[in-house]
């Protein structure tokens, strides 16, 4: 493998966790191994491991990108990767707001919606751990 399928591979394992990787690695066959490189190397291993932004700051775009664009199914992934790339839910909150405003409030409205169900449901899997 090239060394920025690598480092997207860091990346995206530190950003994501391993669990999440393992399991995406594990459903990988023939079909998609091409789409899976490409997407490890040039989102992970260019776009995510520059040093450009901070990983909140990233996160923070990732998550209005993914509500302005309507590609809703994303959000709980990168809601969840708040926890590894330090954007607070209050971060999460105002990136959404900026959606509402330069992208529309049902777009906005529905992400926060999922961000909120997400939110609940890793306090509750904190609260299972403990």
């Amino acid at each position: 493998m090239s060394e920025r399928y690598t480092d997207g591979m860091r990346m995206r394992r530190r950003v994501l966790g391993d669990a999440h990787v393992d399991r995406a690695e594990a459903l990988r066959n023939g079909l998609d191994t091409p789409f899976q490189t490409l997407i490890t190397e040039a989102a992970w291993g260019t776009v995510w491991a520059s040093d450009a932004l901070s990983l909140r700051e990233r996160s923070m775009l990732t998550l209005a990108i993914l509500a302005a664009t309507g590609n809703f199914e994303e959000i709980p992934m990168h809601i969840r990767a708040t926890l590894r790339t330090g954007a607070s839910p209050r971060d999460v909150m105002e990136a959404f707001q900026h959606v509402a405003i330069y992208a529309g409030v049902p777009k906005a409205n529905h992400a926060i919606k999922i961000a909120k169900a997400t939110f609940a449901e890793m306090e509750a899997a904190n609260h299972d751990d403990k």
